[in-house]
């Protein structure tokens, strides 16, 4: 057996976001908020999307967007790239998922806590070697709780994990082992196959169930995803090397900026490549289009991908993108 990669964003949301996902949602949440306990007994799958209900504000996309039982509200982004101001990208995400519940006539009392997960292919505090944290509301000097829940961030830190299945413990372990370990398995293990959300998440996983669409659109996103790992390793040495050199002449801060340029680069031509998979040729006004979009519209173009069926559904979108 073959599984896909869950750290991809197309594997990630049918897994956790299919049809057919609620156990495994449920199961996957008890094991990182409630500590495996079955505090959560049913939950809603919600539009991902969410739109910016103040003029101005911008739109976002999230991975997986769920409502508990009890009225949380819990987003969640799977992370494999660490991009530009992406700590602030979380922050935003989750005041929007939190203020975007006071449509009109709704009042204050009527607001309920966000909890926002975030899993990272990446280490994000190098100052602690947890695997998983937590931030919420707290008084700076005696750590007590806000009055009322608001919005709580957890974080899971992947290469922070190093245990062997033989290892796994909680029923956070288990999952966590799952999304970094399962595209390196060949079949399910023995300790993971009594927890029956995993067994199941383990048979969306296996790529015998994909059709070969859904094969040609994960393997266009792990490309896309090596692309990008390669091209920023490449910007940061080529931005560093050109700095020192550039330094003795014109100064650090402009050799730095010449290899992030070409970083930029090399991101548009990832995107125009995976676009290229998923529509065929493009048009060289749309490529043209495309070059000028900043690396974080390119980031979110390469997340929009999936949703193209053709060339006049890019159009529209980079319309969309102009009119902002």
């Amino acid at each position: 057996m073959t599984f896909i990669d869950p750290r991809t964003d197309f594997a990630f949301k049918r897994i956790f976001a299919s049809a057919e996902s609620k156990p495994i949602l449920i199961s996957f949440l008890n094991g990182l908020i409630y500590q495996g306990n079955p505090t959560i007994q049913d939950l809603q799958m919600i539009d991902p999307y969410q739109a910016g209900e103040v003029v101005g504000l911008k739109d976002s996309y999230l991975d997986v967007k769920a409502t508990l039982d009890n009225g949380t509200i819990v987003i969640i982004e799977m992370q494999v790239l660490n991009v530009k101001a992406f700590e602030k990208r979380i922050a935003y995400n989750a005041a929007k998922a939190y203020g975007n519940q006071l449509t009109r006539g709704k009042g204050y009392l009527n607001l309920d806590p966000v909890i926002a997960i975030t899993i990272t292919d990446f280490i994000l505090f190098e100052n602690t070697n947890k695997i998983i944290s937590r931030f919420s509301f707290k008084e700076e000097e005696e750590h007590f709780d806000y009055i009322c829940p608001t919005m709580t961030l957890i974080f899971v830190e992947l290469p922070k994990f190093n245990k062997s299945v033989d290892e796994l413990e909680s029923l956070a372990d288990k999952w966590i082992y799952f999304i970094r370990e399962a595209p390196n398995l060949d079949m399910v293990p023995e300790s993971l196959e009594t927890t029956a959300p995993i067994q199941q998440a383990f048979g969306i996983a296996n790529t015998v169930n994909l059709s070969r669409k859904e094969l040609d659109q994960l393997e266009a996103q792990v490309f896309y995803m090596q692309d990008q790992q390669r091209s920023r390793e490449e910007s940061l040495e080529t931005g560093l090397e050109r700095g020192v050199q550039q330094g003795l002449q014109q100064g650090l801060q402009q050799g730095l900026q010449q290899g992030l340029q070409q970083g930029l680069q090399r991101q548009i031509n990832s995107a125009i490549r995976l676009l290229e998979r998923k529509l065929e040729t493009l048009d060289e006004s749309i490529k043209s289009r495309i070059a000028q979009l900043s690396s974080d519209r390119i980031d979110t173009l390469t997340e929009a991908v999936l949703d193209f069926n053709s060339a006049e559904d890019l159009v529209s979108w980079l319309q969309e993108m102009g009119d902002r």
